[in-house]
């Protein structure tokens, strides 16, 4: 699942990006409203988070620029703004949670599960096809009685590719969705990640192959 993170505190963005990565989402960071609303409009996130005291325009204008503009995404609001009436205009804005700051990080962790659960087209917590399943809270892949935990963005790719088995995706959707907008890995970061994880999917004896189409993409399917 991919996040944008949108916060004015450099050194809050860089612990926060590390720390939500280790959870197994991918996570786009900017600084300011104008950001924020360039990336919300370019890319179909599954959760956002938004700084309320951002610079051009803060979080809450961004917020109401998004419903406004007809984007659903579940919307977080961070801020050190505290009264209930402050509150109120953020959740009528169209937030779909409110955390205060500080905060730690687990609390955080919870509430993005919150917010995501409750999503319409809410995710299950495991990840079936064939005789695999992916477990996305632990991000073990499991076929029987073997499994692998995977690294952050083989998992990413891996849930890919299993939302929709069977479906070709360029390399182009896969750096954006995997490695972000503004990454810079480069081509053999995705080669060695595609590898890895098909390593894996022979250890633990899967009935899956991550199939390569010539000049168009990769794809998941079912071994013969």
């Amino acid at each position: 699942m991919r996040l944008l993170f949108a916060e004015d505190d450099r050194s809050l963005c860089k612990a926060m990006k590390t720390i939500l990565e280790h959870a197994g989402y991918a996570v786009d960071i900017v600084h300011n409203g104008q950001d924020a609303l360039d990336y919300a409009a370019g890319y179909n996130y599954d959760g956002i988070i938004l700084d309320w005291m951002m610079p051009a325009p803060d979080g809450l204008e961004v917020l109401r620029q998004l419903r406004g503009r007809g984007i659903s995404v579940p919307c977080l609001m961070l801020t050190a703004r505290d009264a209930v009436e402050d509150r109120v205009s953020g959740l009528d804005a169209g937030a779909d949670d409110y955390l205060p700051k500080p905060f730690a990080s687990s609390e955080l962790l919870a509430r993005i599960r919150a917010m995501l659960r409750r999503k319409e087209d809410f995710r299950q917590d495991a990840m079936n096809f064939a005789n695999v399943t992916l477990d996305r809270q632990s991000m073990v892949i499991a076929c029987g009685e073997k499994n692998a935990k995977l690294n952050n963005k083989a998992f990413q790719l891996m849930e890919m590719l299993m939302e929709h088995p069977g479906r070709v995706y360029s390399v182009d959707q896969i750096m954006e969705r995997v490695w972000g907008w503004d990454a810079e890995a480069e081509m053999n970061a995705l080669w060695v990640t595609i590898s890895n994880l098909r390593k894996v999917l022979n250890e633990i004896g899967a009935g899956l192959q991550i199939r390569a189409t010539r000049g168009v993409g990769y794809s998941l399917e079912e071994t013969a």
